[in-house]
């Protein structure tokens, strides 16, 4: 049998037709015409190669073949009724799910451990993956239902991802404790005449920091470049290095931190979807989650 052929309409007509014992009334349980029904039938005998009724009096006995099938096939019709009633409804206390996520280092520190914590109580049988993906990837790995959330520091458009501002942070300078440079503080020629540590995923290129010291026609000098935020902490404890790092990652270390002494844009995170996702029940459930931790990553 090609299971391309199958039709799910048909077994549909086929419950209809072994429950009601003949095309009329099957007819009007379905709500269309006997003509319809004799159609469907017709096309099942086909696929199926065996006649599934055969006329007694007036009405239709199954064959074996008929009478083999009909409960995998109201198991099958079951089920599909099922998936599609919850398809329109979302229950995270019984939810069985795993959301996945590709987002960067810094807000897999900042927002997925707070988001762990409230589906802890909420949603007990849902659980989360997080990893990085390319960009180029994004959109065509949430088509094929692979990934679910992107989540960047940076804005990018496509008309099949929907967008959401999901928090706001200020960059700060990081720096051991008891640097000889900073006794005094940070001041702008200090800031340039220090080393730095530039993240970034790019091998070469400027950065939202760079960007704002050319606009003052300076440049900082770089002497370490790396792709994680997560592991300039340790590089700044054992150098006279200093970074600019986010203000909701930086505070959690147990080292100095100044005010950026210049002016410089607030680093703003998004969380991408896929259009056809947009008005799934659980996929508005979970967005709703993830807004309602964001709202404690205040930039101050």
């Amino acid at each position: 049998m090609n299971l391309n052929r199958i039709d799910l309409n048909l077994f549909a007509v086929f419950d209809a037709i072994y429950t009601a014992g003949s095309l009329t009334k099957a007819a009007d349980v379905l709500c269309i015409t006997q003509p319809a029904v004799s159609n469907s039938l017709a096309r099942l005998r086909d696929m199926l190669n065996d006649p599934l009724f055969v006329r007694t009096g007036h009405s239709m006995t199954p064959t074996p073949v008929a009478q083999n099938i009909i409960v995998p096939a109201r198991q099958a019709l079951a089920l599909l009724r099922r998936s599609v009633q919850e398809s329109h409804t979302f229950d995270p206390v019984t939810a069985e799910k795993t959301f996945n996520f590709a987002s960067r280092d810094l807000l897999e520190a900042s927002i997925m451990p707070r988001l762990m914590s409230r589906l802890q109580n909420l949603a007990p049988n849902i659980s989360l993956t997080n990893y990085e993906m390319n960009r180029s990837q994004v959109v065509s790995a949430m088509a094929s239902g692979n990934l679910d959330f992107f989540a960047d520091a940076s804005a990018f458009t496509d008309p099949h991802l929907c967008k959401e501002k999901i928090a706001q942070d200020r960059f700060v300078v990081m720096a051991r404790k008891n640097h000889p440079a900073l006794q005094q503080g940070l001041s702008l020629d200090t800031f340039l005449r220090l080393g730095h540590i530039n993240v970034s995923h790019r091998k070469t290129g400027a950065g939202p920091i760079d960007v704002a010291l050319d606009k003052l026609g300076k440049k900082r000098k770089v002497v370490m470049r790396g792709q994680h935020f997560l592991t300039v902490p340790s590089t700044i404890v054992k150098t006279d290095l200093i970074a600019c790092l986010p203000y909701h990652l930086a505070k959690h270390y147990d080292l100095a931190i100044y005010e950026v002494p210049f002016e410089i844009p607030p680093v703003e995170y998004f969380l991408y979807w896929h259009v056809s996702a947009d008005h799934d029940y659980a996929h508005l459930w979970m967005r709703e989650q993830i807004m309602e931790v964001a709202k404690a990553y205040k930039p101050h």
